[in-house]
């Protein structure tokens, strides 16, 4: 495909999709990378010249490229430093489900994307940054949406400081309090994820004002995907109700009940989610495939082979994970339906190898950050579905559009939000609620790399 000034290559197979993954030199997403967040984050020419040394990783893994990918990996990977910022995204959820409550034989309306975006920002944000998160002011949240919501006019608009007025005010809005935020110390109790990141941009050189300005690219990775991926699974299993059904006694056998002060608490582990309740895993694994429409991007640092196609230096190249996942010769003839019990264990036999599925990346650049979101999603859903019955106030559950999804969303984004009634469960009034998390090592495998390390 030749687009003006650009050729552009198009993967569509998961055959030539491993063999790029391959060729992670040659076909390299860091300097890709690199461009995004120097043009998103709006940092200065001197940031951007310390962001292109060693960018690919081809002299070592030094530099603040290969700094940064290393400190993800690292914080990221399960084990007690994300096990912290669990404990705490935890917390921040059980709060916000509290709160959420209506009063006895009351109910509550709410747009629920709102609601979940608003939950799911402080919950993460709290657990990376520490009590003095920059986002404890919904101001900053508010703005940071505002920038998301206008990333595409940062990135291709004419005149960028004209066209794009508003998510450039709010892009430096949140950059200016994160500058605050480290200024006051605020690193001081936040997670090692934080602490890591601020390592690898000072230790290049990194002014603390473009320091700032990068929690914004770091702030996208953490938010933008996780709400719609929760969004959609609620919907899903909200409008099936017989599916609802299954999903809730599943979870139910997981519960633990106890007696505490003439209370009654019952209390929801992730960790036996994860180990005990297949049917709600697989749900979730079918919104991620029936939904996703990230496309991974690799440029050709030099003339390459691919199989039989020579790919041309400075070429781009797109590996669209949508035109995978709606593929019917790889999932069959009910491709384009929503089924649950796809990713089931007995289903394996009619569905494709793992490396079909493509929610999180693949390779080099599979998503680091995919075992806190499964953990933040599974807490939130699990916990509100065996909780709340859920209506739209329309009367009829109805998929919204999806036509207006960010540029770095990897999950469709809704156009328009969904008005519910939310009412407490029969029998649950008095109950209270705790979630828990005994550890991260157990993990939910969804994609080829984790299944290999779990063996």
């Amino acid at each position: 495909m030749s687009l003006p000034g650009q050729k552009m290559y198009v993967v569509t197979t998961p055959e030539l999709v491993q063999t790029v993954q391959k060729q992670h030199k040659t076909l390299a997403f860091p300097p890709i990378e690199a461009k995004f967040a120097s043009k998103v984050c709006g940092v200065g020419p001197g940031t951007q010249s310390i962001l292109n040394i060693n960018v690919n990783g081809d002299e070592g893994d030094w530099g603040l490229s290969m700094d940064s990918y290393s400190a993800m990996r690292t914080a990221l990977k399960p084990g007690p430093q994300l096990d912290d910022m669990n404990r705490v995204m935890i917390e921040e959820i059980a709060k916000s489900l509290d709160q959420l409550q209506p009063a006895q034989r009351e109910t509550r309306t709410i747009n629920i994307y709102t609601w979940l975006r608003d939950t799911i920002t402080m919950a993460t944000t709290r657990s990376v940054y520490g009590p003095l998160n920059p986002y404890n002011d919904k101001a900053i949240a508010d703005a940071f949406w505002e920038f998301e919501n206008g990333l595409m006019s940062i990135l291709v608009g004419f005149l960028p400081s004209v066209t794009a007025r508003k998510p450039i005010m709010a892009r430096d809005k949140v950059a200016k309090a994160f500058e605050a935020y480290y200024k006051a110390g605020g690193l001081e109790n936040a997670s090692i994820l934080a602490h890591k990141r601020y390592r690898a941009s000072t230790d290049n050189g990194v002014a603390l004002g473009d320091l700032a300005r990068f929690e914004l690219g770091n702030s996208i990775g953490l938010l933008v995907n996780t709400t719609p991926a929760a969004f959609w699974t609620l919907l899903f299993l909200y409008s099936h109700p017989d599916l609802l059904d299954d999903v809730r006694k599943e979870i139910e056998r997981v519960i633990e009940t106890n007696s505490e002060n003439d209370s009654i608490v019952k209390s929801v582990d992730i960790t036996s989610l994860k180990k005990n309740c297949p049917l709600l895993l697989s749900s979730y694994q079918e919104t991620l495939r029936h939904r996703s429409m990230g496309t991974s991007v690799r440029e050709v640092m030099e003339d390459t082979y691919l199989d039989q196609w020579l790919l041309k230096k400075g070429a781009m190249l797109q590996m669209p994970s949508r035109i995978i996942h709606q593929d019917a010769e790889l999932w069959g003839t009910d491709v384009t339906d929503f089924n649950p019990r796809r990713f089931l264990e007995e289903e394996k036999a009619n569905r494709p190898r793992d490396v079909c599925f493509r929610a999180f990346g693949g390779g080099k650049t599979l998503c680091p950050g995919r075992h806190f979101a499964t953990n933040e999603i599974l807490a939130i859903v699990a916990t509100f579905i065996v909780r709340f019955d859920m209506m739209p106030s329309e009367g009829q559950w109805r998929l919204p559009t999806t036509f207006d999804t960010n540029v770095a969303a990897v999950l469709m984004e809704p156009d328009t939000d969904i008005e519910v009634t939310i009412s407490v469960r029969d029998g649950l009034d008095n109950v209270e609620w705790a979630i828990k998390l005994y550890g991260s090592e157990e993990i939910f495998a969804m994609v080829t790399e984790d299944r290999a390390e779990t063996q």
